[in-house]
């Protein structure tokens, strides 16, 4: 196993005694030796199993000798975009350019270029003819098979035709990466690696194809929507391995793409061994006159606990990715890194995170799962929960007590999501109790996401009174404990299936609660989600039924500003919005109404322009929530 860096130079490679190197990994992001950074855990995988492995970290695209500063390897190319989607880390939703990157050192943006996993193959091919190209990461994992494209705003190809790949790693990529390995360093022509589980590959010819559904061709799923949600559809309820058929997407006569079963999830053993592989734990300090690679300031003190996610929310990807499985490490492997990150120069006592995708998962949903796989056709916890689920907060709590015995931890924080309407049906409230006491900051952001259950419903989140049943218990339990604690509530405007009157709905919410949220996530089509298919095709994939799609700008604008409707700036918005939805009785002095009449309301901001205004007690209140940050 390399101790230290990998390679990025000849200079390194010298100093390792390495003349060739066994595979290059040329990547979007800066290079950052932590786990959390998906490039980290493939190159340290297969270094500890003998291989070499170099790093180019954001190539200049524009020059093609900047992709040879390693060489040619012996066995062949790794790409990967990022950690993000090119695409979400260069624009916004509305499609401007963003202008900071947190995974290029500085923060500096346009480091790589849009559509990053496509152009860096194409630049390796123009010198390397036929060296093998292995692609993974998010990017391409979510892009393997035909999928809409929001940024272009049309139906896109497999990544593996346009990037000129020759094989796709999806998923997390640990266990098929290694049998790509294997099968290249035995001779094995990459064209012929066919048959490895979580691996999507061309092939001109389906004679050797077993065991596959055939999905409609490019040509039918571009000319008509509904047979793309079908095959949309169909990709999703394939995505356990216990289940999976192999899928065939052809491309005219004699091309067609091969995506074999996912790959097995990892065991607790695997997950403990792939965090122990010698990881430097930050950026390469070659960023360090940049001011180094901001990302690693979220996770650096964090710790992934587990995988997967059986939450099944329709805007998430997570069920293409990592699947549906949860996947845990040992308690052991978590406290011996934590037990590492107490002793770091930078630590102040906070340990900022203890989860992952959802952090109160930490076994699967239920015992059917450990030998039959999910259902395909059915949620966990959605519309209500699954009456085999198992709800459980034990293991995790267990855990947690165990890293607030750690020396210098003053506290450890819960950041990466809780599950609530998974807690609120725990009959034990042991966990609540002590998740409110020790685990919270002052504020626990939860994502209800809405409140309007048409809404929900077509988000895959529970109803509105799950939520509210949720805040109930929260308050009375912060009473009892003498802690006066707030949810912070995660909300997305522009959802398929909002219109305006669930978006005033929505803002009615927020007045009654007396909140205004400082940030609104408006709905982003990114690929490879049953949200993102609803918005391309106006049907619903799972029933196939038509469903409302906020498109026009304008419209979503108003929608957006409907949540954020005491700013000034939004008051044309929400005006024209309440309008539209023909409720101006929200329009007056009665304490019901969202906004003053026009007059009124240019009157009060000429008199109030240049001072610093006090809008009420209540308000008051809640923007102080927002001035106790996160340690």
């Amino acid at each position: 196993m390399a101790k230290g860096f990998l390679p990025i130079s000849k200079e390194d490679m010298q100093q390792q005694n390495i003349e060739q190197l066994d595979f290059v990994y040329v990547i979007g992001d800066a290079y950052v030796d932590h786990p959390s950074f998906g490039h980290a855990i493939i190159s340290r995988i297969l270094s500890a199993q003998g291989y070499s492995v170099g790093i180019i970290s954001q190539p200049d695209w524009r020059d093609k000798e900047s992709i040879t500063k390693l060489g040619e390897p012996r066995l062949g190319f790794l790409v990967t975009g990022g950690n993000m989607d090119s695409m979400v880390n260069h624009y916004t939703v509305s499609k401007k350019r963003r202008s900071q990157d947190a995974y290029t050192p500085g923060g500096v943006m346009g480091k790589r270029p849009d559509y990053a996993s496509v152009v860096y193959c194409n630049l390796i091919r123009q010198t390397y003819k036929k060296t093998p190209i292995i692609i993974g990461g998010i990017e391409a994992s979510l892009r393997r098979m035909a999928h809409y494209d929001y940024w272009s705003d049309k139906l896109k190809r497999s990544i593996l035709l346009d990037s000129g790949a020759d094989i796709i790693s999806y998923g997390m990529g640990e266990r098929s990466i290694l049998e790509i390995a294997e099968a290249l360093d035995s001779g094995i022509d990459i064209k012929n690696i066919t048959f490895i589980d979580g691996t999507v590959y061309k092939t001109n010819s389906l004679e050797d194809v077993y065991d596959a559904i055939t999905l409609p061709s490019f040509d039918e799923i571009r000319r008509d929507k509904l047979k793309f949600a079908k095959s949309f559809y169909t990709q999703y309820c394939n995505t356990d391995h216990y289940i999976a058929k192999r899928l065939v997407e052809p491309y005219g006569e004699k091309c067609y793409v091969v995506q074999n079963p996912p790959s097995k999830p990892l065991d607790t053993s695997m997950m403990d061994y792939v965090y122990s592989l010698g990881y430097m734990g930050t950026y390469h300090p070659s960023y360090e006159s940049d001011g180094g690679v901001p990302a690693i300031s979220e996770v650096k003190f964090s710790l992934v606990s587990n995988r997967g996610c059986f939450g099944g929310c329709s805007f998430c990807a997570l069920t293409f990715h990592q699947g549906r499985h949860i996947q845990v490490r040992s308690h052991e492997s978590i406290i011996a890194e934590a037990s590492k990150l107490v002793w770091d120069k930078d630590f102040k006592g906070y340990i900022h995170d203890v989860g992952g995708p959802t952090a109160n998962f930490r076994h699967p949903s239920c015992e059917k799962q450990k030998t039959k796989g999910v259902c395909p056709n059915k949620q966990c916890l959605f519309p209500k929960p699954c009456a085999n689920i198992k709800i459980d907060h034990n293991d995790y709590l267990d855990l947690l007590r165990k890293l607030r015995q750690l020396p210098n931890v003053k506290k450890v924080f819960i950041r990466s999501g809780i599950r609530f309407d998974y807690l609120i049906n725990d009959k034990n409230d042991e966990f609540f109790y002590e998740l409110c006491k020790h685990h919270v900051s002052g504020q626990l952001k939860v994502a209800p996401e809405h409140v309007s259950d048409t809404v929900l419903q077509k988000m895959g989140k529970p109803e509105n009174s799950v939520y509210e049943k949720f805040l109930r218990k929260y308050r009375i339990i912060n009473d009892k404990l003498g802690l006066k604690q707030y949810v912070v509530p995660y909300l997305m405007s522009s959802h398929p299936g909002s219109t305006l009157k669930e978006a005033v709905e929505l803002a009615e919410y927020l007045r009654d609660l007396g909140y205004m949220p400082q940030q609104v996530q408006d709905f982003y089509p990114t690929p490879s989600t049953i949200s993102t298919c609803m918005y391309y095709t106006g049907v619903d994939p799972r029933t196939m039924e038509s469903v409302y799609i906020p498109k026009n700008p304008h419209e979503k604008a108003m929608q957006r500003a409907l949540i954020q409707y005491r700013n000034p700036k939004n008051y044309d918005l929400v005006y024209e919005a309440l309008t539209k939805a023909g409720r101006t009785d929200l329009i007056g002095f009665d304490k019901k109404c969202l906004i003053r009449p026009r007059k009124t309301a240019d009157k009060i901001s000429a008199n109030n322009k240049g001072k610093n205004i006090n809008t009420g007690k209540k308000k008051k209140v809640i923007r102080n929530v927002h001035k106790k940050k996160d340690r």
